[in-house]
C-alpha cells in the first residue's frame, strides 16, 4: 500500500483499493450507515477545510506540537520498559499510524541499540481486526515484542475489540498505548488530558493520504488485507510529513521523560460512564451516536452528521477553536455541558427523526 509515508518509518499491511470504490458525501454514507450498513463498506467523501480552518490547524500545530511530542516520548519510555529486546509497533490505521512514527523515531534516537519495527494495520468496530495482517507479522516477530498503538481513546469501543480480538494470538498483550487516554481507560498512555492532538483537525493530509480502511467481501478477499485509498490528488496539500517533523523538532532529547506525570487532573471516572449520562440525559437510543472527546468530536464533524456539539468550556478556544470554526461552518448547535473526562463530545444526528 503506497502513502506519503517513509518505508523507514512505517510498513502498511493494506490493500490499495484506490479507484475501485467511488467515495461518499457525509449525508449519503449517514443515511447507509443508520440503515445497517457498516461504516466500513464506504469510504467518506474527503472534507477539503478552506483557508481560515488551514490557519487554525497550522496555530493548534504550533501551539501543541510540544504537548504532543511530551505526550509520545512518556508513552514511548513506558513501552520500553515493558518490552524486552526488539520493539514492534502495531499501529491502529489511520490515526494510530503518525502515533506510531513519532514513537518510533523517538526510540530510534533516544534507544539506537534496540531495533523498533512498525507496521500499521486495520482494526474495525463490529468486525475485528485484521487477522491476514496479524499473521503477516507474526510470521516475522514475536509474539512478546508486539505493541499496539492508537493516537487517543474515544469512549473505549477500539480498545474492547482489540482485546476480545487478540484472545485468539497467545502471548500478545492486548494493552493499547496512545499518546492521549481521556476515557481513562489504559495505563499506556502519554496524558490523560483531553487535549488537542493537531492531526485530529484533519483527515488524510496528515495520514499520509490514505482513506480511512476498508472490508467489503467483493474487493477484500480472504485472503487480503484490509484495505484502504491513496488520494494522489490531495499531494499539494500533503501535511504528513510537515506534522511528523513539527512534533519531532518539539521533543527535547535531554528531559527524563519516565518521569513526568501523567496528566495534572488525572479523572477518577472511565469515559464509559460519561458517555451513558450523556445518553441518559439527551435521550440518545444509539450509544454509538455519542464520540466523546477531541480527536473523535472533531471526526464527527467532518465525517459524519452532527446533531449537537457538546464543550466542557465555552471560552476554551485554546483547545477548541477549529472545533467552533467546524460547527459554525455546518450550523450544529454547540451547548455547555459538564464533563469530567473530556473537553468536548460530539452527538450524531439520528436521520429518522428529521
Amino acid at each position: 500500500m503506497r502513502s506519503s509515508y517513509s518505508e523507514k518509518d512505517v510498513t502498511i499491511l493494506l490493500k490499495d483499493i484506490t479507484g475501485m470504490v467511488e467515495p461518499l458525501p457525509a449525508n449519503v454514507r449517514e443515511k447507509y450507515i443508520q440503515s445497517g450498513k457498516h461504516y466500513c463498506e464506504m469510504l467518506p467523501l474527503e472534507y477539503k477545510p478552506g483557508e481560515e480552518y488551514f490557519r487554525l490547524y497550522k496555530e493548534a500545530l504550533e501551539r501543541y506540537a510540544c504537548e504532543t511530542g511530551n505526550a509520545a516520548a512518556c508513552v514511548a519510555e513506558k513501552i520500553k520498559r515493558k518490552t524486552e529486546g526488539p520493539i514492534v509497533l502495531v499501529s491502529l490505521a489511520r490515526a494510530g499510524t503518525p502515533a506510531g512514527i513519532i514513537i518510533k523515531r523517538y526510540l530510534n534516537r533516544k534507544y539506537p541499540d534496540t531495533e523498533v519495527y512498525h507496521y500499521t494495520i486495520s482494526i474495525i468496530r463490529g468486525k475485528g481486526i485484521d487477522h491476514n495482517a496479524m499473521r503477516y507479522i507474526l510470521k516475522r516477530h514475536s509474539a512478546q515484542s508486539l505493541c499496539f498503538v492508537d493516537g487517543w481513546t474515544g469512549k473505549g469501543a477500539i480498545l474492547d475489540t482489540l482485546k476480545s480480538e487478540l484472545s485468539r494470538y497467545p502471548g500478545v498483550s492486548d494493552e493499547l498505548a496512545v499518546l492521549a487516554d481521556p476515557a481513562n481507560i489504559t495505563n499506556l498512555c502519554g496524558t490523560k488530558s483531553d487535549f488537542l492532538i493537531p492531526s485530529s483537525c484533519l483527515n488524510s493530509t496528515v495520514s499520509g493520504l490514505l482513506s480511512r480502511t476498508f472490508l467489503r467481501d467483493d474487493i477484500i478477499g480472504k485472503d487480503d488485507f484490509h484495505g484502504a485509498a491513496y488520494y494522489e490528488e490531495l499531494e499539494k496539500e500533503d501535511l504528513s510529513a510537515e506534522f511528523i517533523d513539527t512534533v519531532m523538532n518539539a521533543i527535547d532529547f535531554d528531559k527524563d521523560y519516565s518521569l513526568l506525570p501523567e496528566s495534572k487532573d488525572e479523572c477518577t471516572c472511565t469515559g464509559i460512564d460519561e458517555v451513558r449520562l450523556i445518553q441518559k440525559d439527551f435521550g440518545i437510543s444509539d450509544i454509538n451516536f455519542i464520540k466523546p472527546g477531541i480527536g473523535e468530536t472533531t471526526r464527527v464533524l467532518l465525517r459524519r452528521i452532527p446533531w449537537k456539539i457538546l464543550v466542557n468550556d465555552m471560552n476554551d478556544t485554546d483547545y477548541l477553536a477549529h472545533i467552533f470554526r467546524l460547527a459554525n461552518e455546518k450550523n450544529v448547535e454547540v451547548i455547555q455541558y459538564p464533563m469530567k473526562c473530556y473537553r468536548a463530545c460530539g452527538i450524531i444526528k439520528k436521520l429518522a427523526d428529521t
